[in-house]
């Protein structure tokens, strides 16, 4: 019953779930790769079904194998409604993904702009947060972005939000002279005025 649950949260079959539910499936159950319910649904991008598994009391801070959970798969995936979601039920915006960072991270590295505002402006997302890279939310953003419109965005953002200029990569290398060093010369006209 339990793999049913999954299967159809996945499917984003929400009248099963609820009658799965109803009939004694654990809502916090997990298959073979650790994922419960809700970060089925997340994976598969069912809002809806995500919605209703929090509100049938769903544990979104769950790590599955891949170290996922609710927020950190939506952040990276910019499914923003179930940021959204997740973030009115709680989730713990501490929790890590496999690469020591937080939502934030590869939100900011992938040009996610509403999710990183999202985080930013509606939860206690620690800007500096510092990966198993010795990277940032800013520097991913400034090394792993393409230096347009979205990532200029997202540098905006993480600066007004506190984001240091100082914090250098592991060789001491600043966001400030990466962005020199890619030539993206509206991002390093930001960090300038910023730092």
């Amino acid at each position: 019953m339990n793999n049913q649950l999954i299967l159809a949260a996945e499917n984003g079959d929400t009248e099963r779930v609820l009658n799965l539910l109803k009939e004694g499936a654990d809502v916090n159950a997990v298959d073979d790769r650790g994922r419960t319910a809700v970060v089925a649904a997340t994976y598969a991008n069912k809002t809806d079904t995500v919605k209703a598994l929090i509100e049938q009391g769903a544990d979104i801070n769950i790590r599955d194998n891949n170290l996922n959970n609710v927020l950190l798969y939506a952040g990276a995936s910019g499914y923003l409604d179930i940021v959204k979601h997740s973030l009115a039920a709680g989730a713990d915006t501490t929790l890590t993904n496999r690469f020591g960072g937080t939502a934030l991270i590869p939100a900011s590295d992938r040009g996610h702009v509403e999710v990183v505002k999202e985080l930013l402006e509606h939860s206690d997302t620690d800007v500096n947060h510092i990966n198993n890279l010795h990277w940032t939310a800013l520097m991913e953003a400034v090394i792993l972005g393409d230096g347009g419109e979205r990532y200029q965005t997202i540098v905006k953002l993480l600066l007004d939000h506190g984001a240091d200029v100082h914090i250098g990569d592991s060789q001491g290398i600043t966001p400030l002279q990466h962005a020199q060093k890619l030539g993206f010369e509206e991002i390093e006209s930001l960090l300038r005025e910023a730092g």
